[in-house]
């Protein structure tokens, strides 16, 4: 087995290429979650959500999932629509607050 000798050169042009790769696969997930599917324990984590909230949103059908043998995924595309259709256009007032 011949032996190789790896120069600065050769360093730096490594580098160089690993950082367009990165740069690359930032560029194609476009600050997407790298998983489409979420278990349940991600996106309490992801949305600081209690066990009992989640449940809610699954019950009354705000939050579409998917059941596999125990296990609940949550579609990342799904979460996205409900946080979507549940923006509020207009800033909250507390009662206090004059307009």
């Amino acid at each position: 087995m011949a032996a190789q000798i790896i120069t600065t050169d050769d360093l730096h042009e490594f580098k160089l290429e690993l950082i367009e790769d990165i740069k690359r696969l930032l560029k194609e997930a476009n600050g997407q979650p790298s998983k489409k599917w979420l278990k349940s324990y991600e996106l309490r984590k992801v949305l600081n959500l209690s066990p009992g909230t989640l449940q809610n949103l699954r019950v009354n059908g705000t939050l579409p999932y998917t059941k596999i043998g125990g296990v609940i995924y949550y579609d990342y595309s799904d979460i996205q629509e409900m946080l979507q259709s549940r923006k509020h256009k207009q800033p909250y007032l507390f009662s206090n607050q004059k307009i």
